[in-house]
């Protein structure tokens, strides 16, 4: 495992984490204990941080991290999310009340006294620009409830304007092969500015690990099933915004450049490695076979640059139109 200072926080974190979504809900059945053995075998592996948020089954991702955190000595840290339990979820909702409520919430999910990353989850784009909901952040930083704080995004024009507010620490962002506009536009800034970056959905929903076909199912309460035009949530969430037979194209024009003995999906995660400005990835796991599988991608060889090249056509050819203007 490979390890990267994540920005202003200052914990130095793999660069292959848990992210803990697919444990807590949309995704299908989950059982608890294949779980907790995902979770344990991360540890082994040399995992340090867990991404999980508030709505992930309803606090029930945060919880199966605090049994997590009682089975083992090992330290590691935890980074949650707020907001999306507002319901409208509207910009207003993220007052000092509310997100004092979200965060002790969270706190005894987690049974900590303190959450070592906060981050806001993915909230309406006006936000952003009120200065008075990163000062009650950074009041609730003083009064010992956060360690630190940073956003979860949905656009580059999101991420940009976040890290204008000094205490924004990370931005957690979609970033894989199908979607390479934080690159382009956002990186610059953020290393500027010393933000760390959590390349969030880094599979693309499942797409980039290769082993989906145009016939897969789907179970009824999973995203990938329920999601692909945004019904639910925004659209960019699942197979990143991405075509679902524009995406299974494209993986087969990718595949020719997996060397042997990878799999698409080790390639596709050391790909986002080979952007110093990213932190870590941070792919969903509900077993410890996945666990392993993307643990060992922080190992992998640095791609050539005729791969890297490669992977650019690639998206220019196939997905670049979908996807570059909206996010």
């Amino acid at each position: 495992m490979q390890y990267r200072r994540l920005g202003k926080t200052g914990y130095d974190v793999s660069t292959i984490s848990f992210g803990a979504w697919a444990i807590g809900g949309t995704w299908g059945e989950v059982n608890d204990e294949e779980s907790m053995a995902a979770l344990h075998r991360a540890l082994d592996l040399g995992i340090t941080l867990f991404d999980t948020a508030d709505v992930y089954g309803d606090g029930h991702s945060e919880r199966l991290i605090a049994r997590l955190r009682r089975e083992r000595p090992e330290p590691f840290y935890v980074a949650t999310k707020a907001g999306r339990r507002l319901n409208p979820h509207e910009a207003a909702g993220y007052n000092r009340q509310n997100l004092r409520s979200f965060i002790e919430r969270s706190l005894k999910n987690l049974e900590v006294d303190a959450l070592d990353l906060l981050q806001l989850h993915c909230p309406p784009t006006e936000l952003y620009r009120q200065p008075e909901v990163f000062g009650v952040l950074d009041d609730f930083v003083q009064e010992g409830l956060l360690r630190s704080y940073g956003v979860s995004v949905e656009l580059v024009d999101e991420a940009l304007e976040a890290i204008r507010h000094e205490g924004v620490a990370t931005v957690q962002i979609i970033f894989n092969a199908f979607r390479l506009k934080p690159a382009d536009a956002f990186f610059a800034a953020a290393r500027a500015a010393d933000v760390g970056i959590l390349a969030r959905v880094p599979l693309a929903s499942g797409l980039l690990t290769g082993k989906l076909r145009a016939d897969t199912p789907f179970e009824q309460g999973d995203h990938r099933a329920f999601n692909r035009h945004g019904e639910a949530f925004d659209k960019g969430e699942t197979f990143s915004g991405v075509d679902y037979e524009t995406g299974l194209e494209a993986v087969e024009r990718l595949r020719p450049l997996v060397p042997a003995g990878q799999t698409l999906a080790g390639f596709a995660l050391r790909w986002i490695l080979m952007f110093p400005e990213v932190t870590c990835a941070i792919p969903g796991a509900r077993n410890p076979a996945q666990v392993e599988a993307n643990a060992a991608a922080a190992d992998l060889p640095e791609l050539t640059a005729e791969q890297m090249v490669a992977v650019q056509q690639v998206y220019d050819e196939l997905i670049r139109a979908q996807v570059h203007g909206h996010w």
